[in-house]
């Protein structure tokens, strides 16, 4: 029996450097679900054009020091998670970290918005369940995809949850249904 090639979580598609994170908590937006939080920043394009211009010129960094060439920039979303210390002790803070990695990587865009994503998790996020876990997730990215975007995502319309926002907004005073 061949054994199966492992899914993996690539190094590009992750945000690892602490500038990155403090862009995203100080420029970025939010989206509150019940068990984590998620900031977001859109990368501008023009910066993204530029990394890649530059890399034509100059030959590709080196991958041995773990900082990616420019010419590996994905084009998607990059994903870093953050758990405090106030979440429990490492094992819990570690099993956080796993769940979501694994419900990132189970319903990750494979293309579409260039941004930056991390996700702050909740302490309730060890009792949920993982299939709650991966909906919220999902969810996040669909939202984040929709508002960057400027349309509303394939996830979003097929969920009905645009009819369903529009039909909750109440009527403007003085006009009649």
């Amino acid at each position: 029996m061949p054994a199966k090639k492992a899914a993996r979580f690539p190094r590009t598609a992750r945000l690892l450097r602490h500038a990155d994170f403090e862009r995203v908590y100080k420029q970025g937006r939010r989206h509150f679900s019940a068990s984590m939080t998620v900031f977001y920043w859109p990368r501008p394009a023009e910066a993204a054009a530029a990394m890649l211009a530059g890399a034509q010129a100059k030959p590709a960094l080196s991958l041995s020091k773990g900082v990616p060439g420019p010419h590996l920039q994905p084009q998607g979303l990059r994903i870093g998670f953050t758990v405090g210390r106030a979440l429990g002790g490492a094992v819990q803070r570690n099993r956080m970290k796993r769940r979501l990695r694994e419900a990132v990587r189970m319903s990750r865009p494979t293309a579409g918005v260039a941004a930056d994503v991390v996700i702050n998790p909740k302490k309730s996020l060890l009792t949920a369940d993982f299939s709650a876990v991966l909906n919220e997730v999902s969810r996040a990215f669909a939202v984040i995809e929709e508002k960057l975007s400027g349309k509303p995502s394939e996830r979003t319309q097929a969920g009905g949850i645009t009819n369903r926002i529009a039909a909750s907004r109440k009527p403007e005073a003085g006009s009649r249904p």
